[in-house]
């Protein structure tokens, strides 16, 4: 197996290619015009070729030397943007969350580029999935899941009340005036929206507010909670929500609520989760503490 040049004499080979000159590529270096002549001489004297044309006061490259310093040059380039990558990789420090679509976009992403102003040294990588996460098996720092208070084998800190509530559009509600608190029974006459993800919300609204003859099955099924928001917005039907999650709507009155009562599910609400071990993360600590603040300070509606 041939042996590689050393790193010291392609390196000044590189840099008297550049400059074609010793003194100047000796100046860049750091070292004498002498030591860059040996340098030089060796990888020539290694590589059995010549790579300059010396003339009493130049030096040009051979046609070899020429095709050679095109490849030096990109192996160098190379080297210096993986130097540049992994120093800036360890400058900016990086958390990888888990959560839910509906949750990332009508509650967190809202709210997160006030942490990254405070930090702009960390990147808060956020992915959404319906699954339940494994520190043990998963690269994932921590996670927001919907549920009762999770097991004291990980940490967890409450965030936001999980309360239902119907929702539509001003405009549905002024084509249905019968949508009220005295006559909540008119949902038997509209579309109710669902997500599949929370299939029995209906269920749970209609049957703590005691109202009867209302299939809380039927209607218009969405993937997420997300859409079937979006689809109350338009004027498809009424939305049961997560109040927390369309605070936004009902402050601006994108959606409103025909019904006063308001579903509230107590412990099973959203947890932010970790292994007990990542407090000892300064990155995931600010993100905590970042986190519990915008949760106490989140506005009712």
């Amino acid at each position: 197996m041939r042996t590689l040049p050393s790193l010291n004499a392609l390196r000044a080979f590189e840099v008297c290619g550049r400059l074609l000159s010793v003194q100047l590529a000796a100046n860049e270096l750091n070292v004498t015009p002498a030591a860059v002549s040996r340098q030089i001489k060796l990888l020539e004297d290694q590589l059995g070729m010549q790579l300059f044309e010396r003339g009493h006061r130049s030096m040009t490259l051979t046609a070899v030397g020429e095709r050679y310093l095109a490849d030096i040059v990109r192996g160098f380039e190379t080297m210096r943007t993986a130097t540049i990558n992994l120093t800036e990789a360890r400058r900016r420090r990086t958390l990888k969350i888990r959560g839910y679509t509906t949750f990332a976009m009508n509650w967190l992403l809202p709210r997160l580029s006030t942490f990254h102003r405070d930090h702009p040294d960390i990147e808060v990588i956020f992915t959404t999935s319906l699954q339940p996460v494994d520190f043990k098996t998963e690269d994932v720092d921590a996670a927001i899941r919907l549920s009762h208070a999770p097991s004291s084998d990980i940490g967890s800190d409450r965030l936001v009340p999980n309360e239902l509530v119907p929702v539509c559009s001003a405009d549905f509600l002024r084509a249905h005036p019968d949508l009220n608190d005295a006559t909540p029974a008119a949902l038997s006459k509209v579309t109710l929206l669902h997500s599949l993800a929370r299939r029995e919300d209906w269920a749970k609204w209609l049957d703590a507010a005691e109202v009867r003859g209302v299939n809380p099955l039927g209607g218009l099924s969405y993937e997420s909670s997300v859409l079937a928001y979006a689809a109350a917005v338009q004027g498809h039907g009424v939305a049961i929500a997560q109040r927390v999650l369309v605070a936004d709507q009902l402050r601006d009155g994108t959606l409103v609520t025909p019904f006063s009562f308001v579903l509230d599910l107590g412990a099973f609400t959203y947890y932010l989760v970790y292994p007990h071990e990542h407090l000892q993360k300064p990155e995931f600590a600010s993100f905590r503490d970042w986190l519990l603040s915008v949760s106490a300070a989140s506005p009712d509606v």
